[in-house]
């Protein structure tokens, strides 16, 4: 592990060594050295090309949910990056994306409210992570539990047979409910969140409960950014951040992931979801982003993903 840690905290990509600095050698978030390389994250390329496209009001001119270059998707993508809080240079692009996400009304059926409850957890989640948390952030974790299915997740399946949470729409928001909850001390959020890590934690974070089966293929292939498509490694990072990480119902998933490990010991993104415009016509399509996010395949080591992959398993002591 040493050798590829060190490969990885020389990198020319400043959020990948401020992921592996702070969660693989446990360097505090507080530090003057941590606070500099926040500071290159802000500055970094990657960074500049999310944020190009922003108008002289500090707002992206795409919807908020355009996938993945609308606010929204930016401000999630930069709280996961790393990037430094209170900047209020952010605040026009927090406005309008969390005015959209708190205006999305659940649809009710069956008893049950249809409601895509990534959005609402992401908007939380940004909001926190970037320092710029205020009172609507109350409104957004006050909602995602009035919308919370008995199971312990939520799902936006409008189809009446539709019974059981989906784990697309359940993980973002309890990652959000557990960062609201250590930032204000609701307990209520608190509640929630364990409720639907239990929900995962019963199903081993991607088998099925009742035969022990993979629930999806896709499910157990990694891959970064997360977005709102469910991966077992996005589960993982999201155990870890709740002090779960060594919970029984997390050790299949780990041992998936210890099998992903490549001979240079890194790990592969072996899934995208974006694809990388390949000239000015075409780069306001659905699904295009503004920069890559280092290769995809199952041979070969996606920096991103290792870092990601690292912080897992120190917080396991699996490394």
């Amino acid at each position: 592990m040493a050798e590829i840690v060190e490969q990885l905290i020389e990198s020319e990509e400043p959020s990948v060594r401020y992921k592996v600095r702070v969660g693989v050698l446990g360097e505090g978030e507080g530090s003057r050295a941590i606070r500099a390389l926040r500071e290159e994250i802000r500055e970094s390329a990657r960074v500049r090309a999310l944020l190009s496209e922003r108008s002289p009001d500090g707002t992206l001119t795409h919807h908020p949910y355009h996938k993945w270059l609308g606010s929204h998707w930016v401000l999630t993508m930069l709280a996961d990056l790393g990037y430094p809080t209170g900047d209020r240079s952010l605040e026009p692009m927090v406005d309008r994306a969390s005015a959209w996400a708190l205006d999305q009304k659940p649809v009710w059926i069956d008893g049950r409210p249809r409601r895509c409850a990534s959005q609402e957890g992401n908007a939380l989640l940004y909001m926190i992570r970037l320092g710029l948390a205020d009172e609507r952030c109350d409104r957004l974790a006050e909602k995602l539990v009035e919308l919370q299915w008995p199971d312990g997740g939520w799902n936006c399946d409008r189809r009446p047979e539709a019974c059981h949470s989906s784990f697309h729409e359940s993980l973002i928001p309890m990652r959000a409910l557990y960062a609201y909850a250590n930032a204000t001390g609701d307990e209520e959020a608190k509640v929630a969140a364990g409720k639907t890590a239990g929900m995962f934690l019963e199903r081993e974070l991607l088998y099925r409960k009742s035969t022990g089966e993979l629930i999806r293929p896709r499910f157990a292939m990694t891959h970064y950014p997360y977005f709102w498509q469910y991966n077992f490694l996005h589960c993982l990072r999201a155990m870890t951040e709740a002090g779960l990480v060594r919970d029984r119902g997390c050790v299949r998933a780990l041992d998936l992931l210890e099998s992903k490990r490549l001979p240079d010991g890194g790990f592969p993104a072996e899934k995208r979801y974006f694809s990388v415009p390949r000239s000015a016509r075409t780069r306001r399509r659905s699904g295009h982003i503004a920069v890559g996010w280092g290769p995809t395949g199952a041979t070969r080591s996606n920096e991103f993903v290792t870092a990601e992959a690292l912080t897992v398993l120190t917080a396991a002591g699996r490394v």
